[in-house]
This record gives C-alpha cells, sequence and structure tokens, in this order.
C-alpha cells in the first residue's frame, strides 16, 4: 500500500534542501527524491526522516539490476547526484577524494588525465555512481588484476539513519587500529548508512594495451589457458571474459550490427586484455604468449586488435547485451561458482532448462578468472510464475555447488528470497543484529537484502526493460 510522507516532515525536508531540492520523477518510482548539496544536509535529512520513522531508498545512478533503488510504497528517495565533487588528487599517495554521487567514467578519465587509473570498469560507467558501485561492491571487467571495489576504497565518510556522521580516516594503505567499520557499508546496499565521500586508491596508468580474442576447444582447455595466461604474462593479465559459443554466435550474428573477429563453431571464445607499461615489448610478449598456447592446443585460433578502433569493436561483442532484446522475454542473472565446477554447472542447468522448455535460449558469459558467470535465460511468456521457475532453476545449481546468487550485484529486492541458498542461517542472524543495530527503526532502504515482511512487485532491470520495450 502506498504511503505518503506527512506534511510536517516535507516542511523540514524543504527547509534543509531548499524548493528546488526536492523532485518527482515517476521514472524512479512514487514519492518525493531529495538531493541534498552535502554531508550536512544528508544528515539532517536523515535524522528529520529517522525521527518520523519514514522510510528512505538512497539512489545513485540506478543501474542496478536487482532491484536495489525499487520505490513502490512511497519512500521517500534520496539522491548523492548532486555530491558529485573531485575533491582532491593525491599523486603522491595515489588517491583521489570524491562524492558519492560522482560518475564512475568521470573518476576514470580525471585519474587517467593525471597519469593514474582507477581499476573498476563495467558497462554502466556512464551512468553508474561510485556510492552505488561502492554499495554493492561492484566487480566489472579487471577483477582478475584488480580486485573489487571493495580493495579500492581506502576510507568513506558515511551517515547513520539517525544523522551521527561517521568521518573518513586517512589515505594510508594500512591502518590496522580495530575493526575496519568501512566494510560494513561497502556492499552494504545502503541499508546500514548513506556514503557521501570516499577516499579511492588509484594505480599507475598503463602505457600499453594489447587485447585479442582467441578461440578454445574445451572447458578443460579454457581453465588451462587462463592459468597459462596468469602465469606467463607477469602480472600484466587484465581481463579474462569467457564467452560461452551460444552467446557469441548471437551477438556476431544476422541480427546485431557485430561482426565475429573469428569464425564460428568453437564451443568457447575469450577475450583478453593485458595492461603494461612498454608497447612494443608487451605486443611482441603477447604474440608470443598466444603463439605458445597454441602449440599446446589451448586454443585453436586468435585474432590481435591491430587498433583502438579494433579493441573497442571487442569489448563491444562483450558489452553489449542489449541486442538480447531479439529473443524477450529473458532474465539475467548474476552468479559465480568455484571454477573447477563451472562446466557441471552450465552443462546440468542447460539440461535442465532443456527438459522445462526445449525451444529456450540460454546465453552464458563471464569473467571466470574471479568465478563470475552472468547468465540470460529467455524463455516461456515472460510472467511471474516462469520467472520464479528460472530463477529455482539457476539458483538450485549454484545452492549445490556452494556458490553464490549474487556476484558482483548484490542482493536488493530481486535475490532476498534466496539469500539463505549461500548463507547460513547463522550468518544471516548475525547480519540482521548488524543491521539493527544500525538502523533501529528500520528506515533505510527497507526490504533489501531482508524481507520486511511486504510483498513488492518485480520491476524489470535495465536489460529487462529494453527487452520488454
Amino acid at each position: 500500500m502506498t504511503q505518503t510522507p506527512p506534511q510536517e516532515l516535507l516542511d523540514k525536508l524543504i527547509k534543509i534542501v531548499g524548493p528546488n531540492g526536492i523532485i518527482e520523477d515517476e521514472a524512479r518510482g512514487p514519492g518525493p527524491i531529495v538531493r541534498p548539496h552535502d554531508t550536512g544536509e544528508v544528515a539532517a535529512v536523515l535524522k528529520a526522516c529517522n525521527e518520523a520513522r519514514y522510510p528512505v531508498v538512497p539512489i545513485g545512478g540506478n543501474t542496478t539490476m536487482v532491484q536495489g533503488t525499487h520505490r513502490v510504497q512511497g519512500e521517500i528517495g534520496l539522491s548523492l547526484e548532486r555530491l558529485n565533487e573531485i575533491e582532491e588528487i593525491d599523486l603522491a599517495s595515489r588517491t583521489m577524494t570524491v562524492g558519492a554521487g560522482c560518475i564512475l567514467q568521470t573518476v576514470q578519465e580525471t585519474a587517467e588525465e593525471n597519469g593514474l587509473l582507477f581499476p573498476l570498469d563495467l558497462g554502466g560507467r556512464g551512468s553508474a555512481t561510485i556510492g552505488g558501485n561502492i554499495s554493492t561492491n561492484a566487480g566489472g571487467n579487471r577483477v582478475i588484476r584488480y580486485g573489487m571495489t571493495r580493495d579500492m576504497v581506502l576510507a568513506l565518510e558515511a551517515v547513520l539513519p539517525d544523522g551521527t556522521i561517521l568521518p573518513m580516516q586517512g589515505k594510508a594503505l594500512k591502518n590496522n587500529t580495530g575493526y575496519d567499520l568501512k566494510h560494513l557499508f561497502v556492499g552494504g546496499e545502503g541499508t546500514l548508512g548513506i556514503v557521501t565521500k570516499a577516499i579511492l586508491r588509484l594505480r599507475p596508468l598503463p602505457t600499453s594495451d594489447n587485447c585479442a580474442y582467441v578461440a578454445v576447444p574445451s572447458f578443460k582447455a579454457l581453465t588451462a589457458f587462463l592459468s597459462h595466461m596468469e602465469a606467463a604474462s607477469a602480472g600484466t593479465l587484465s581481463s579474462f571474459e569467457a564467452i560461452w559459443a551460444d552467446y557469441y554466435e548471437f551477438i556476431t550474428g544476422e541480427l546485431t550490427p557485430h561482426k565475429p573477429p573469428l569464425p564460428h563453431g568453437s564451443p568457447f571464445y575469450v577475450l583478453i586484455e593485458n595492461l603494461g607499461v612498454d608497447q612494443d615489448k608487451d605486443h611482441a610478449r603477447f604474440e608470443e604468449i598466444l603463439g605458445e598456447a597454441l602449440e599446446r592446443e589451448l586454443i585453436t585460433d586468435a585474432v590481435i586488435a591491430k587498433s583502438e578502433a579494433e579493441r573497442k569493436a571487442m569489448w563491444e561483442i562483450r558489452d553489449d547485451v542489449f541486442q538480447m532484446v531479439h529473443i524477450a522475454p529473458l532474465w539475467a542473472f548474476d552468479i559465480s561458482v568455484a571454477i573447477g565446477d563451472m562446466e557441471n554447472y552450465t552443462v546440468d542447468l542447460k539440461a535442465r532448462l532443456s527438459e522445462r522448455w526445449p525451444n529456450h535460449h540460454l546465453m552464458i558469459f563471464g569473467h571466470l578468472g574471479d568465478g563470475n558467470l552472468h547468465v540470460i535465460v529467455a524463455v516461456g511468456d515472460g510472467s511471474d510464475e516462469t520467472h520464479h521457475e528460472v530463477e529455482a532453476i539457476v539458483y538450485d545449481g549454484v545452492r549445490k555447488l556452494n556458490g553464490s546468487v549474487s556476484a558482483e550485484h548484490g542482493i536488493g529486492l530481486e535475490k532476498r528470497d534466496y539469500l539463505s541458498w549461500t548463507r547460513s542461517e547463522e550468518e544471516i542472524a548475525l547480519m540482521k543484529q548488524i543491521k539493527k543495530i544500525f538502523d533501529p527503526n528500520g528506515i533505510l532502504n527497507p526490504g533489501k537484502v531482508f524481507s520486511d515482511g511486504k510483498s513488492y512487485p518485480h520491476t524489470p532491470s535495465p536489460l529487462e526493460r529494453t527487452a520488454a520495450e
């Protein structure tokens, strides 16, 4: 049942952020969206909402895949879009201090302009915000080398539901003084507090880039090729994107604008990228490594990008999942299992889907080196009943292999019913205790991660929305 904020609360919020600081945007859900200018205003807004016991949903770039910013019951939206400044770049400590509303691509480009690299990279870079990346512990394309968002955050400023501001600590890599509280907010999905500012760890900017597609004859060869690349690349392997044949052949087929860099017919393809410091030497070594893989029959074919345009075209094949609209209705999943279990998982998943829906489409691709697979299933009539049936099949295999129902997008509303499939009762009980300590009145992002006893309709992800259109 949709609720409406009491006028007394709205008057307080207007006084805090000004009349232009509150908007209505039905595209982002019913109810007002409050847009504070700074941390002080965020604190005042949360304090007022907490005193009124009124629910608040933090909003970043709205690229969520799990209904993490879902609002249907009149909750107040708290947008961090105005906290978007880059406050400082410290070249000596290789850090950047940014507001939570800063766009990921802006951070990337600013770092590069200063001869540094912010390694986090994902398809929604142009709209995803740093605060959202932090709240979901985003992964992306370079986890195999640089880790998740958690590994790129040195310090955080956060505001608790009662308005208490937790100030940031320093820029040093080492701070071994008690509990590292920032890690409760990284991946916390905005349920414990609102991240308002962060000190990000930057890396030296690579000055060489070698990118290639390769064809791989079997899953055994695929895992052996990953080990070969990691061992032979001397730390320069930055991306290893495995693509199953169904996805590769569709995305480079007649219905899309993408041309296949390698012929169809192989069971697996891999997009690999090595980032280094000397283009000529690194390119020669890259060719040598691929040549060794060919000799060992780990791969059967390879094509190396000869220009930046070719490199971008290669990545577009991997990233342009919105071409899946041609096989809608569909659902997208983000799971992880141990690399050694991947083949059994995907074979079993294919068999179970085939048994239930002989004419289904199953598209699989993923980062592989970090155990992350993206699974797209197109089947049936698009009904909620079919959706839940597909979910159960996808996640049941994950549960049997002690994997995770969410590799890099969080739980939100979408996966909360399956949290217990990959987390123990003891873990979930402790998480709920932590939530109660930080947010005793339960106003922050209610219903996300854990059930609040209310029913929420499914809201399509960006991919599903595009497919429906």
